[in-house]
């Protein structure tokens, strides 16, 4: 038998590791460009916010897009607009133009988690989808990993101009390796009989090709649940994506000039939670338990893992806490692998684009909303002369949305039903 739905993985854990180290540009460059633009807290929130603003858009238009023309070409649509805004970033001369440029990147990036997921279902089985989700999940810490000892270096050498358009550069070079070597397992010259029966185990009778409109799929407690758990968790990851950097070099003195052992710590934790998360509800699954219980199981382990991280105001050195914030970070990403399966899990092939992308954009609004607290708080206490309270009641707050966002998942999903979407859809939530 064949293994090359395992290429295909590669593809997307490349393409996720450039749409992360992409965003994470700008968190790493932010002292220097504070110092050039003469920005506040509150001036960096606003471009954080105007990402996220985009990124929501586009992740429920892509996910739209992408259920009505495939993977490959929705794919190849969202890396070309990123890579486009990622190297724009180099000629911005305002605060205002970086906000653009933000926006721009958010409206291609958006495309990726939508891409990704669809093309996991369209490739894997359900027993294999949470380890493949992790794996190529695993890219946006590799990209954080990447980031901080890449951009540094770029910066001190060549300035930061070029630290934005080397990275985003990278990107293209990828959309050549996507359009020779992608098509769907069932088209595709490279895959065996044996490989494609494997693949179309668990195919459901009912999976059509067209797409589902976004006015049906709401009506489902199951699109609720995933919306909720990405409202209340995403905007947690953004703060550890965008905050972390200027965190350590505020609190410890860091220096972002050079390359951050502390941080690249922390998103190789992430690495390992995100592969390490998808394989711990499928090694349940092989046990014999039901996918209810199997996802669930894993993800109130994961959630119980980010507690901690309220712990972190009482720590004395920087190793401290890199070790509650490694924690935090790995177990988000072994959540993340997972809430992203229950997708395919629960919906037939042709409405899983759309539901990742509703469920993206509001995760994406949160992030667009919790910015403002954060760079209020952060300004309110750097004023008063100890950055590190605010910092504290952020911490709090993030690890408790976890748990929090389990209860809703059970409360919406108690048993994880899956959809099976008839020709005329029912007028009530089932």
């Amino acid at each position: 038998m064949t293994n090359y739905r395992w290429r295909i993985v590669g593809l997307l854990f490349v393409a996720t590791t450039i749409n992360y180290l992409d965003r994470q540009v700008i968190s790493l460059l932010k002292p220097t460009l504070e110092t050039v633009f003469n920005w506040t807290e509150t001036d960096y929130s606003h471009i954080v916010m105007a990402f996220q603003a985009a990124y929501a858009l586009s992740y429920v238009a892509f996910g739209r897009l992408i259920d009505k023309i495939g993977s490959k070409v929705g794919y190849l649509i969202a890396v070309f607009l990123w890579s486009i805004a990622a190297v724009l970033h180099a000629v911005a001369t305002s605060t205002f133009g970086f906000g653009v440029y933000r926006a721009l990147l958010g409206l291609g990036e958006g495309g990726n988690f939508p891409a990704a997921i669809k093309t996991v279902a369209e490739w894997f089985p359900r027993q294999e989808r949470a380890l493949v989700t992790g794996i190529f999940n695993s890219g946006t810490n590799i990209g954080a990993v990447v980031a901080p000892i890449l951009v540094p270096w770029v910066l001190g050498v060549y300035g930061w101009q070029v630290a934005f358009l080397l990275t985003g550069l990278i990107g293209f070079v990828w959309l050549f390796f996507w359009w020779w070597n992608y098509d769907s397992p069932q088209q595709h010259k490279h895959v065996s009989p044996q490989e494609l029966a494997y693949i179309t185990s668990d195919a459901e009778s009912n999976e059509g090709n067209s797409a589902i409109r976004w006015i049906d799929l709401i009506r489902y407690r199951q699109t609720w649940a995933f919306i909720l758990g990405k409202l209340l968790t995403d905007p947690v990851w953004w703060f550890f994506l965008f905050w972390l950097p200027s965190y350590f070099a505020s609190s410890f003195n860091l220096d972002l000039k050079k390359p951050s052992l502390p941080l690249i710590f922390v998103y190789t934790a992430a690495t390992l939670g995100s592969v390490g998360g998808g394989y711990l509800s499928g090694y349940f699954l092989r046990l014999g338990w039901t996918i209810n219980r199997s996802r669930k199981t894993a993800m109130l382990l994961y959630a119980m893992c980010i507690v901690p991280i309220a712990l972190t105001r009482y720590a004395t050195s920087i190793w401290e806490v890199v070790g509650l914030l490694s924690l935090a970070v790995a177990a988000h990403q072994a959540w993340s692998a997972n809430l992203f399966t229950l997708v395919s899990d629960m919906f037939p092939k042709n409405a899983v684009s759309s539901v990742v992308g509703l469920g993206g954009m509001a995760g994406s609004l949160g992030g667009l909303l919790f910015p403002i607290l954060v760079g209020s708080l952060l300004d309110t206490y750097k004023t008063a002369g100890d950055i590190s309270i605010g910092y504290n009641y952020l911490f709090v707050l993030c690890g408790s949305a976890y748990l929090l966002a389990w209860l809703c998942i059970h409360l919406f999903a108690p048993a994880m039903k899956p959809i099976k979407l008839p020709d005329a859809l029912p007028e009530v939530v089932s």
